[in-house]
């Protein structure tokens, strides 16, 4: 069992990684709840729920809320109906949520927290890779149809218990799209930590003590950047690396089209390149490509025009006045902010777009 405490200006929570979690969560209980609202989906629900309410105390009085597993339940109707059971159940100012499921059921179950009687406990138990980045850090949000997590607050958890035993059950581009993210904390660290991960063969059964320690470094990335910028006013945006042109892509294809990960890592490509470009910067692009090639991520941009993808980019929280703001490398582990303008930002998406239909 690992545990490393993340401390922010506002609050302090433990995270667990290791194995069993799910079957003893009343362990991990900083204190006792008489009502509690399981938040999850319809894949996680058939999988882990019942054993999940089993581990739970049995003075407490338990119900689960289900949404529809993919981005689109991120939505405010979706958000609202989850109000409406919490009222119903009811909770109250001394309930907890637990958010159990990926980084859709992370978000949505947290705002719901956050926002409910101006805001009770939550839990989170993550249950893909992606999740090791989306539920640290308390960010929790719903989209809009305009942009991705643009209705949202900063409301970190009462603790995150990140059971590995979850990782064996997802599908293919689950794991891809989660692994993305880790090669993302990889970018914005170290060589060492990005040159491990890009040695794992996503294809292939990965070593549960492997894909542990690449998502305990990733989480101390993660940790060590929030515990400086809780509210993302500085260097907390450098964990949007790739994530400008990625959510972007998400809006403009529509949610659930391609995960969040596989539109981060054609991001990364993209950011890269403009690294290149803006700064001079000497990084892996041939190396990351290959290893998202050989890994079968999709690595073709939608049939939209450079303009269309720059106009969302321009709804990204990170821009300002309507400029876009990118996360670039000037090196691996030396990440920075720019601002581009729109034309400079449309002719070089217009060349990377040719770049990856050659």
């Amino acid at each position: 069992m690992h545990k490393q405490t993340i401390t922010t200006s506002t609050n302090q929570y433990d995270v667990f990684i290791g194995k069993g979690i799910l079957g003893n969560l009343k362990d991990y209980l900083p204190k006792e709840y008489r009502n509690i609202l399981i938040i999850t989906d319809t894949i996680v629900n058939e999988l882990y729920t019942e054993k999940v309410v089993a581990s739970l105390p049995e003075e407490a009085k338990v119900s689960v809320s289900i949404v529809p597993s993919g981005e689109a339940s991120k939505s405010i109707e979706q958000y609202y109906q989850l109000l409406t059971d919490a009222i119903q159940q009811p909770l109250d100012r001394k309930s907890l949520i637990i958010a159990l499921g990926g980084g859709m059921i992370g978000d949505l179950a947290g705002f719901v927290a956050a926002t409910y009687m101006r805001g009770i406990d939550f839990i989170q138990v993550p249950t893909t890779i992606l999740a090791h980045d989306s539920s640290v850090g308390g960010k929790v949000a719903i989209n809009h149809p305009e942009g991705k997590n643009l209705i949202g607050n900063f409301y970190p958890p009462q603790a995150v218990l990140y059971d590995i035993d979850t990782l064996h059950s997802l599908p293919d581009k689950e794991i891809r799209s989660g692994y993305a993210e880790v090669v993302k904390h990889g970018f914005i660290s170290n060589h060492a930590y990005l040159e491990d991960i890009l040695k794992v063969n996503l294809t292939e059964t990965i070593d549960s003590n492997v894909m542990t320690d690449h998502l305990q470094k990733g989480i101390a990335v993660k940790a060590q950047v929030v515990e400086q910028d809780e509210k993302e006013s500085n260097i907390r945006k450098f964990l949007n690396f790739g994530h400008t042109l990625g959510h972007a892509i998400e809006s403009e294809l529509g949610y659930g089209k391609i995960t969040h990960g596989e539109a981060v890592a054609i991001g990364m490509l993209f950011a890269i390149r403009v690294s290149e470009q803006m700064l001079g910067s000497k990084l892996p692009y041939e190396a990351l490509y290959n290893w998202l090639s050989d890994n079968h991520y999709p690595l073709d941009l939608p049939s939209k025009s450079a303009a269309q993808l720059v106009e969302r980019m321009k709804k990204d929280k990170k821009s300002e006045n309507a400029t876009v703001q990118m996360v670039l490398l000037r090196e691996i582990g030396e990440p920075i902010t720019e601002n581009i303008s729109d034309q400079k930002l449309t002719n070089l998406l217009e060349n990377f777009m040719r770049e990856l239909g050659s």
